[in-house]
Order: structure tokens, then C-alpha cells, then sequence
């Protein structure tokens, strides 16, 4: 209640705001950005009959994201919808939006030191390192709304506006809610994102500010009672069929029911602080008595500071003992609820020192730095747990000023406290082969970790906690060749692991001590069939050691036939069949009492490829997606056919056929 009436203050404040600036566009260095017409020159005279101006409408907009100075345009293509769904078609839920989620390619864990160990619904949340700082010449909004079958709702509010050259602000606003497919299954997520970017009007001092709220609440139903049966309803919707957790008869779809019964709350917020000033050299330009201040950092002092509030829980406001030993193997005391929490808050201060060698290249830099965590943690029946890490980093970036070569390289090291020696130690080198745009990247990645703080005991979940520590160690090679304007790219990927750690069963983390191989390669390629017709192959193959406690499909491809064109002036137009398909393997379980997916030997999926009729356009700043998906499961069960249903998980379904309809429009003010 706290977050929604926060946020209809601030979209209140920023209307207001919108009408006092929409008259004084900012005047930004248009440096690699985007142009939607031409800017308005001259201050024209002020007349209570003045006409409207041709370019009121055009806006000059870039973004670059947090940690990275690279300069990102607006996306306007409108041939893939998973643009604008959280979950890419790379990853899969337990059969709706909001639901728990994992990837069918394989990635270790790289993240060093604090980690709270649940991640099975990180691909709904806004991420620091995904944020974007905008600089635009007029206040820009985007609003986007989907609607899906059985109520499924996604809402997106996205505003940003330059209040001064010297300061932009945007928010970002996300809201998501379905009720199921089946019973016990009601999910929804509220994102907000707040950002703020300040440079003096010197150029000497700089600040970032981002604000992030993530909560996702999902339904648990632990699973169909018997899949078999979905082949033989009596009224077609697997609404029928029972769960193993949660109330059934109490079951009903309601879209705007936000509350979860059985289930699991996730609420993580962020808070990112960071400041610099500079000393260098300072320098001006002057145009029709306009003077525009440059300013050439050499050295930099930076202090960035973090906190991170994060709450985990599972709880079942109907329990049932039959249940809970039948289908998962809990012994369930009646005398006692069934609620798990956790608590954690993370502060971080680091203070960096940078170094740039050229005057007139800023993408040239040396960092060094040095930070300090607290972490503490809290249990509503039992001690809490609190510790610290001291830990060192260093980057050193070099992009040629002419663009075509670029080196990152990049590491931090633990040096004391909880999570002393982990370390995550990067490199990275591209070049621009062609005048084409034919380019090639090189990656180099070793990252060593101590086990997420629930797999050793740190929980309150029915976690068994590991005996022993063994820090993870990952290699990970990266090659990667390709062209953006021509549509094509290869990659591959290998990556060795030792210590490999994982959920053995249900409730029991384990170590897998023996070094572990994985190999990936991946083709993506925009096939010009005809004038209209393009053919998008995306292609993806994976490959382990036969013994590894690890299982994904060893294909995995996404084929899109679609008729593209402009037509009518205005008409962007992408419409089409889409076919998504991996190969049958043995699909991770999961377990709703602790939030992780863990391995099985015992069920091998059997799933048709997924087909989906599409149908996207873009007028003018109107875009527009229409879906029929799941085109798959209108035919029946045959022994030649396989099953109607497919299934992510054991006991799992999919939806049947589903409809889709979303738009998404900006408007600049």
C-alpha cells in the first residue's frame, strides 16, 4: 500500500512537472544518439496566436546503462515480442507469468561474495546493472499494457525528462498479475525503478542515484496431483484438476486478488549512491553568445554507496499433513504454522581512485578502489547472524579513439571477513573487422566463490546446511563474431568448473568434487527469403560430461517465418509463425518449501515444439502485438504426436492455447 501511494504522488508530481518544462527543451550534444526529427532552433517570440511548430514532436534521446559508458539508442523494432515479456524465450516458468523460472542454458553462479541463494525469480526484477541513465532533449513517456488469457495483465509506465542540462531524472513502473492456468497458481510482481543523474554545470562533479523496489508473490500449488488426466477433461480447462498444495475448492481466478494463501513472497530493495569530482583540464566553447563548458577529467575520485534490503519467505495458510507426506516427504506438525522468513541488509562503501592517461580519451581509464560490506541477517524463530567483507578491485578500460579496438579489464578480490578469497577476476577484447560492421569478441572470465550463504545453514528455510565449504571455481571462455546491421552472429562458450554446487534433492545441497565441462554454441541469422519474407534461425546446442549433476536439452532453437515491411508510409509491419523446440531431457524439479529447483533421475520430458501465430505493427510511435499461442496443444494426444500438453517441470503443465493482445506507446511532451 506504502509503494502504490508513493507512486501515485509521483506521477502526479511528474505531470505537473511535465507542464512547467515541456516549453524549454534542453540543448544536449547529439553524440551517438537518437534522433526522431530535428530539434528546434531559436527562441521564437511569444505569441498568444502562435502556430504549432512542425518539430514540437521530434526529441534527441540516449541512454547508457550503470557501469558502462557505452552509448544505447531507443529500441523501435518490433519483430520480437520477448522485448517486452520478462521471461525470454531462453528460460521457462511453471506454466505462468510470475511464476518460479529457470534457463534451459546452463550458467554458473558468478556472483562473489553475498549471496542470499534464491534466485528463481530474479527474471522478473529490475537490476542495478540493467539501469538506465537517460539524456533526452524533451520529456519522454512510454506506456505499455498486455492483456492474456484468464486475466493475465502486464502494465509498463516508463518516464524520463531532463529538468536542466545538468539533471535527468526517469521512472519506471511494472506491474504483472495472472491468475493461473490451474489451480492454486495466482502470481503477480510489482517493479519500480527511480533514477536520478547530476553533472555540474563545470563538469567537475557527477552523481547517480538509483532507487529499485522488487516484490514478486506467487501461488505454490507444488504441482498437478495427476498430469495423466489432462488428456481426458470433461470441460477441456485444466482448471479442473486438483493440486497437492493449497485449498482446490477454494480456488478462483480473479485478477485484480493480489494476495497469496500458499505460497512465496520475494521483496528485494536497492539503494545505489554514487558520487564523483574530477581534476583536470577545464575548457569552454563559445556560439552566438552561447557558452557550451568542457571540461577533460585526469584524475577522479568516486565513492559509491549500496544497501540492500531483501526478505524471502514461503508460507501455507492451509497446510495439509496428508499432502506434505504423500507428495513431498514432510512430516507436518499440526501445533505449528508453516512460515519460513528471511532477512537480510547489506550496506557497502567503496572509494575508487581513476586515472585517465589521454586528455581527449575519456574511454581510456585506470580504477582502483577498495570497499567494505556489513551483513546482517534476521529470523522470526531463531538468532540472526551478522558479518562483514573487506575486499579490493581494479578495472582498466581502453577504447581507441577511433572506435574499432576495445579492452576491458576488470577484478575483485575478497581480503577479509565472511567471504575472504573469493574473487572474480575478467577480460575482454573487441575489434571491428569491417566497414561493414563485422565484428569480433573475445572473453576471458574466473570467478572463485563461497557457496550462497542458504546452502551452509544460513536460513531458516528446511535447508540441510553443508558440512563443509568448498569454494566453486569457474572458468568461462567466450567467442563471439558477428554483424548487427546484417542480422547474423555465431558464439560459443566454454566454461570448467570445479566444486560445482547444486540441490542433489528436494531439501539437500551437495558438491559435485570432480571438474565439470560444459560447452555451448549458438547461431542467430536473419535469412532474407524475398522482398518481405525473412526467415530468423536461432540455434543453440550444449554439451556436458555424461556424469555431471547437471541436465538441460542439447538443442534448443527458436524458428521465426515472418512478412515484414513499411507500408502505407506509417505501417511497420511483422506477422508470422514462430516455432520454439528443445529436445526431450530431465527437466529439473522443484521444491515450493525452499524455492529451488534440484535434480531428478526419474521423469524426461516429452514435449512437442511449441507454435506461436503472431502479428506486430508500429504506427508511427504506436506499437501493437497480437499472439495466438500455443497453437501446439489444439491437437490431440497420439502415440505419433505425443501429448497436448507440455510440461517445464514434473507435474507442470503449460498453457493450452493462449491469447495475447499488447500495445506500447510513447509520447513525447
Amino acid at each position: 500500500m506504502l509503494q502504490r501511494n508513493f507512486f501515485i504522488a509521483f506521477m502526479l508530481c511528474m505531470l505537473f512537472q511535465n507542464i512547467a518544462f515541456s516549453q524549454n527543451p534542453v540543448q544536449l550534444m547529439n553524440m551517438g544518439s537518437q534522433s526522431f526529427g530535428n530539434m528546434q532552433q531559436g527562441n521564437a517570440k511569444k505569441d498568444s496566436l502562435q502556430r504549432r511548430d512542425k518539430n514540437a514532436d521530434s526529441i534527441t534521446i540516449y541512454y547508457k546503462y550503470y557501469n558502462n559508458n557505452e552509448i544505447q539508442k531507443l529500441d523501435t523494432s518490433i519483430n520480437d515480442f520477448f522485448v517486452h515479456y520478462p521471461v525470454p524465450y531462453t528460460s521457462y516458468n511453471l506454466g505462468n507469468l510470475g511464476t518460479a523460472s529457470k534457463s534451459y542454458l546452463f550458467n554458473t553462479n558468478k556472483q562473489v561474495g553475498w549471496d542470499a541463494g534464491f534466485h528463481s525469480f530474479d527474471t522478473y526484477n529490475y537490476t542495478l546493472e540493467a539501469t538506465p541513465f537517460y539524456q533526452t532533449t524533451r520529456p519522454y513517456t512510454e506506456f505499455g499494457y498486455l492483456l492474456g488469457g484468464k486475466g493475465e495483465q502486464l502494465v509498463e509506465i516508463k518516464h524520463t525528462q531532463n529538468k536542466q542540462q545538468q539533471l535527468n531524472y526517469s521512472f519506471e513502473y511494472r506491474f504483472s498479475n495472472a491468475p493461473g492456468n490451474v489451480k492454486n497458481q495466482s502470481s503477480n510482481a510489482n517493479n519500480m525503478r527511480i533514477t536520478a543523474h547530476f553533472q555540474s554545470k563545470r563538469k567537475r562533479y557527477e552523481s547517480f542515484l538509483v532507487m529499485l523496489f522488487n516484490k514478486t508473490a506467487s501461488s505454490e500449488n507444488g504441482g498437478l496431483k495427476n498430469g495423466a488426466l489432462l488428456d481426458s477433461l470433461s470441460l477441456n480447462d485444466p482448471f479442473e484438476l486438483d493440486t497437492r498444495l493449497g485449498v482446490s475448492g477454494a480456488s478462483f481466478r480473479n485478477p485484480f486478488n493480489t494476495s497469496i494463501a500458499t505460497g512465496t513472497t520475494y521483496s528485494q530493495n536497492t539503494f545505489a549512491w554514487r558520487q564523483s569530482y574530477d581534476f583536470g583540464q577545464k575548457d569552454s566553447i563559445v556560439k552566438d553568445t552561447i557558452v557550451t563548458h568542457l571540461f577533460y577529467p585526469r584524475l577522479r575520485l568516486q565513492n559509491e554507496i549500496k544497501y540492500l534490503s531483501s526478505q524471502y519467505s514461503f508460507a501455507d495458510a492451509t497446510p495439509s499433513v496428508e499432502n506434505y507426506m504423500q507428495y513431498f516427504g514432510v512430516l507436518y506438525d499440526p501445533k505449528y504454522s508453516v512460515k519460513f522468513t528471511d532477512n537480510w541488509k547489506v550496506l557497502s562503501n567503496e572509494f575508487s581512485i581513476i586515472s585517465y592517461p589521454e586528455k581527449m580519451n575519456s574511454n581510456q581509464f585506470l580504477q582502483v578502489g577498495a570497499g567494505y560490506a556489513q551483513m546482517n541477517a534476521t529470523y522470526p524463530s531463531q538468532d540472526g547472524w551478522s558479518n562483514y567483507d573487506i575486499y579490493g578491485l581494479a578495472v582498466y578500460k581502453n577504447k581507441t579513439r577511433n572506435q574499432l579496438w576495445d579492452l576491458l579489464a576488470s577484478g575483485n578480490l575478497y581480503l577479509n571477513g565472511f567471504h575472504a578469497g573469493d574473487f572474480n577476476a575478467q577480460a575482454s577484447l573487441s575489434r571491428i573487422l569491417t566497414k561493414q560492421g563485422t565484428y569480433v569478441q573475445l572473453s576471458f572470465q574466473n570467478t572463485n566463490r563461497t557457496p550462497s550463504l542458504n546452502t551452509i545453514g544460513f536460513t531458516q528455510f528446511p535447508i540441510n546446511g553443508l558440512t563443509t565449504i568448498s569454494k566453486e571455481n569457474a572458468t568461462i571462455l567466450d567467442g563471439v563474431v558477428g554483424n548487427r546491421a546484417n542480422g547474423w552472429k555465431v558464439a560459443a562458450s566454454y566454461q570448467l568448473i570445479q566444486n560445482y554446487q547444486y540441490f542433489s534433492s528436494s531439501f539437500q545441497p551437495a558438491v559435485y568434487g570432480s571438474v565439470m565441462n560444459y560447452l555451448r554454441a549458438q547461431l542467430d541469422h536473419k535469412i532474407k527469403l524475398s522482398k518481405h519474407w525473412n526467415w530468423y534461425d536461432q540455434i543453440t546446442v550444449q554439451a556436458l560430461d555424461p556424469n555431471a549433476p547437471v541436465h538441460v536439452p542439447l538443442l534448443l532453437t527458436r524458428q521465426r517465418l515472418a512478412f515484414e515491411g513499411n507500408f502505407y508510409k506509417n505501417l511497420n509491419l511483422s506477422t508470422g509463425l514462430e516455432l520454439i523446440y528443445h529436445t526431450n531431457y530431465k527437466a529439473d524439479a522443484y521444491m515450493p518449501f525452499t524455492g529451488q529447483f534440484y535434480l531428478q533421475n526419474t521423469y524426461t520430458t516429452e514435449n512437442r515444439p511449441t507454435a506461436n501465430a503472431f502479428l506486430n505493427f508500429m504506427i508511427k510511435r504506436f506499437k501493437g502485438y497480437i499472439r495466438l499461442e500455443n497453437l501446439n496443444t489444439l491437437l490431440p494426444t497420439s502415440p505419433s504426436l505425443g501429448k497436448s500438453y507440455n510440461f517445464t517441470a514434473q507435474n507442470y503443465p503449460t498453457a493450452g492455447m493462449w491469447f495475447r493482445v499488447g500495445i506500447w506507446w510513447n509520447f513525447i511532451n
